[in-house]
């Protein structure tokens, strides 16, 4: 039994240490996994930064409007007859007095040559009437004739210088449709595509021939909501509103300035709005009647706004936001509230103040209260960058 006891404490020791053994073999490999899984410690992300500026900007409101001439025509005769001549091409510029069409003139020449004629007869009849006249009142005095044929010879007299009145008025008229058989252009502009061919008979005053539009300048019509009416009518009694208009497809640096010299006499009923009316200078024709156009309503100056790239603001649940790089190299998010775009520029009109540093690009890696890089890009500190992406004139979440 002593033998027995002895050889089993034996084996228990034995086993204990093997344990013991395996258990800091399965620690120290434990330690090692750990220490190969633990990652590196990341570098900062790389961003680049731009200053935020405080200028000088226009207040404005963005609108839609379409064109219009300035002036638009529709030619039509004044005479009845047939066309015999015409004298433009479709889509010509035309100037004002241009010959553009002739209806046959041999009617109105055969009217004006027998008004010539019948005038010719009326002076004739009143210069015998006046000799008459003239014997009678010689031998008036003396009683040679009835005071009968003396009121007689002046009446006719009278009677004879009103044919003669009315034989000029009638040759006149003729002359006068004689003339309207040359039908001229009555002003500057572009012709479209005649509506008559040679050929054709007209009636006066009911067949339309052409339709012609002045193009230089051109009108800009556009509308607002009564809610900014009030500050629309301050600024025109305080002096000419200006506008900033461009072809949807131009690029936002490249509109053109046009007077509002126009403000309608009523609010539409059913859209709440009112119209309103640029006139801008259009010598190239790149602005077409009919076509829809971009209108900035320029109504004041914003003093010392805080100017910062559009790529630098952020959209997140709470509302718009940035990166502001502090002295140390550190992220802040900071919530700001968006006003309007400037070209590539928005407006920061809470939360940033000038000068202060804003992540332009690389925001996606960017922790708050983190490290960046600041490296040098095209948004370099300093310098606004350019947004070439941009395609509308308000940021997201900013207010008119």
């Amino acid at each position: 039994m002593a033998i027995m006891s002895k050889g089993l404490v034996v084996f228990v020791g034995v086993l204990l240490g093997l344990l013991a053994g395996a258990l800091l073999l399965l620690t120290n490999v434990g330690c090692n996994r750990s220490a190969q899984a633990a990652p590196p410690a990341m570098p900062p992300p790389l961003v680049t930064v731009a200053k935020a500026t405080s200028q000088d900007v226009p207040k404005y409101l963005d609108e839609i409007g379409h064109n219009t001439a300035f002036e638009s025509v529709t030619v039509t005769p004044q005479v009845g007859g047939r066309i015999t001549e015409r004298h433009f091409r479709d889509g010509e510029n035309l100037t004002k007095g241009q010959l553009l069409f002739v209806i046959d003139p041999r009617p109105f020449q055969a009217q004006v040559d027998a008004a010539k004629a019948a005038l010719a007869q009326a002076k004739a009849a009143l210069d015998l009437a006046n000799i008459q006249f003239a014997r009678d009142q010689q031998v008036i005095s003396s009683r040679a004739i009835s005071k009968q044929d003396y009121d007689t010879k002046k009446n006719t007299v009278d009677v004879d210088q009103a044919q003669v009145d009315s034989a000029q008025a009638a040759l006149e008229t003729a002359q006068l449709n004689l003339e309207y058989c040359f039908i001229h252009s009555p002003i500057d502009g572009r012709a479209g595509a005649r509506l008559v061919d040679v050929g054709n008979v007209v009636m006066a005053n009911s067949t339309s021939l052409l339709s012609i539009q002045r193009l230089d300048p051109i009108y800009a019509n556009f509308t607002v909501t009564e809610t900014d009416l009030p500050e629309v009518q301050k600024e025109m009694s305080s002096g000419v509103l200006k506008a900033s208009v461009r072809i949807p497809s131009d690029p936002e640096n490249t509109t053109r300035a046009g007077k509002v010299e126009f403000l309608d006499n009523a609010v539409q009923n059913g859209s709440g709005t009112v119209n309103l009316r640029a006139t801008l200078s259009n010598p190239d024709h790149h602005f077409w009647p009919g076509q829809f156009v971009d209108v900035k309503l320029v109504l004041a100056r914003e003093k010392s706004a805080v100017l910062i790239p559009n790529q630098a603001a952020q959209i997140s649940q709470r509302g718009p936001f940035v990166y502001v790089v502090n002295s140390d190299d550190t992220a802040e998010l900071r919530p700001v509230l968006l006003g309007q775009r400037q070209g590539d520029d928005v407006v920061i009109t809470k939360g940033l103040a000038a000068n202060e540093r804003v992540v332009v690009t690389g925001q996606l890696l960017v922790r708050p209260g983190g490290k960046v890089r600041v490296g040098n890009g095209p948004a370099s500190a300093g310098a606004p960058a350019a947004n070439t992406n941009s395609k509308s004139n308000q940021a997201p979440g900013a207010q008119s």
